[in-house]
């Protein structure tokens, strides 16, 4: 059994331990707040693009952009979105969990997959699950501009607009609240139709158009890039604060399990403590019988 010494030793190490962990549940709170905010900011943007494209997609019926176009699925692409630290719980790992599930799926049909990898935990993932990696960015912080996420996102698209790839998935973690962090696996492109129809809640038979200038094809095209960026971004807005409201959680269970621990080992320390004075007592009483 542990000494004295030794327990006191562990609870202060312990104490130590909690006040790092209470501090940083409380930097959690605070950059949750802070990425939830930027994450509402950008929902109204996104809403306003799908309702326009909604309206282009269907008046327009002369073109079809290659992101409306469905073709059969011989290799698909995944644009991963993780985060670039720990210490939030079982955030990625739930959300690789989502996604070789839906691996397993096609590659049960003999369709090939390839990754494109935001986050550095996604690629520590890759690292030692395998799978092909086209392209990786890390180090996009608390609040990264679209520039920095750019380069993995138009890597995939240009894969699918030369034919390298029949369809797009997107993998992040949807913020649901504070307590809830939903895995999420969303078909990217081809767009699929309810994504421009349904939710933008535009009708199927329309009473009017748009005058296109330059064009409605070079429109359509310029639009719906942006869209896909809007997508893309709000997505790892959705992951930012969903991180740090994980980390919130883990890091406020892992101050009440210290606090836990401290009470144990209080306790034991007391019943040490107190069994060392009754036995010093003893020694005491027996050391004057025998003298008498």
């Amino acid at each position: 059994m542990a000494s004295l010494k030794e327990i006191r030793a562990k609870v202060t190490s312990i104490k130590s331990t909690q006040k790092i962990t209470r501090a940083m549940q409380m930097v959690a709170a605070s950059k949750m707040r802070r990425a939830q905010e930027r994450m509402q900011i950008g929902r109204p943007y996104a809403d306003s693009m799908r309702r326009v494209i909604s309206h282009l997609v269907r008046a327009s019926t002369d073109y079809k952009h290659p992101y409306m176009t469905t073709r059969s699925t011989n290799r698909v692409g995944y644009i991963v979105i993780t985060s670039d630290r720990g210490l939030a719980g079982g955030l990625n790992v739930n959300l690789f969990k989502r996604l070789m599930h839906h691996v397993k799926d096609y590659q049960n049909q003999s369709v090939d997959a390839e990754y494109a990898v935001i986050g550095s935990k996604g690629v520590s993932f890759f690292k030692s699950f395998g799978g092909k990696v086209t392209s990786v960015q890390t180090d996009y912080g608390d609040n990264p501009t679209f520039e920095q996420l750019n380069s993995p996102v138009q890597a995939m698209l240009d894969d699918y607009r030369h034919g390298h790839l029949d369809r797009i998935y997107l993998v992040y973690n949807q913020f649901v609240n504070a307590m809830v962090q939903q895995p999420t696996v969303n078909q990217l492109v081809p767009l699929p139709e309810h994504a421009v129809s349904e939710e933008s809640g535009i009708q199927t038979d329309l009473s009017w158009d748009y005058i296109y200038e330059p064009d409605v094809k070079t429109l359509i095209d310029g639009l719906l890039g942006r869209y896909i960026e809007s997508i893309v971004y709000q997505a790892v807005m959705e992951n930012i604060a969903s991180e740090q409201s994980a980390r919130m959680v883990a890091m406020k269970a892992a101050t009440d399990n210290a606090g836990n621990l401290i009470d144990d080992l209080q306790l034991v320390y007391n019943k040490l403590r107190q069994a060392a004075i009754t036995r010093e007592i003893s020694e005491i009483v027996g050391g004057a019988a025998a003298v008498s």
